[in-house]
């Protein structure tokens, strides 16, 4: 059974990706209990576990701050997430059961339907988990989680063409899928970077339609 404060760190995960907690804002404890619906108690101890992996900023008598989404925090981020996320499909692609290849040909398969901006945030979700799931390594989602949450609020808040990055993310995911499906490390590898390059030029391209924007 999931604990409350599981459930309480799901639904701030949740509401920080899609921006409902405004970057750089700040919040109370009792308005994130009205927002989760969630009690004091399990309100901070999420509060807790996730300025732990800085999700959330603790300012004694102040406030929570929820961090900014500036492109140099984006791409810092990506740095840590690219390694790590090479090590979790190498892990994958050694240790999934037939339970996890079963499930990831069939969302190897739904990848390739079409996809409202929700639907397909929470179908890379699924990949996500089932890749952790796959690796057979607690600490992985430790350290997985709030990176690929926050870099997900990134690509939300700055998506112009939602069909056009839709359709470059679902088959960069399928690749990843696809190669552990297959045991093939170095295609794993190789799909996962692929996929943290194409986040990275996804924020240097909102450098320069910014720059452009001014000039």
């Amino acid at each position: 059974m999931i604990s409350q404060s599981d459930q309480t760190v799901a639904a701030l995960q949740d509401l920080i990706e899609r921006g409902s907690l405004e970057p750089g804002s700040m919040v109370s404890e009792h308005s994130l209990m009205q927002l989760t619906g969630f009690g004091r108690t399990p309100v901070r101890e999420a509060i807790q576990r996730l300025a732990l992996s800085h999700m959330l900023r603790i300012h004694p008598n102040r406030g929570i701050e929820i961090p900014a989404a500036s492109v140099e925090d984006q791409l810092s981020r990506l740095e840590v997430r690219r390694t790590i996320e090479v090590l979790a499909v190498t892990l994958a692609c050694e240790r999934a059961a037939r339970e996890d290849l079963a499930d990831m040909e069939v969302l190897t398969a739904a990848l390739s339907g079409e996809f409202s901006l929700q639907s397909y945030l929470d179908t890379v979700r699924r990949t996500h988990d089932l890749i952790i799931r796959a690796a057979r390594n607690p600490y992985l989602e430790t350290l997985m989680a709030p990176l690929q949450t926050l870099s997900r609020r990134f690509w939300i808040m700055h998506v112009k063409d939602e069909a056009k990055e839709i359709a470059v993310g679902k088959r960069l995911h399928q690749r990843i899928l696809a190669a552990i499906a297959d045991r093939d490390v170095e295609a794993s590898r190789q799909a996962s970077l692929e996929l943290n390059d194409y986040l990275v030029q996804f924020a240097l391209d909102v450098v320069s339609q910014r720059a452009r924007l001014r000039a």
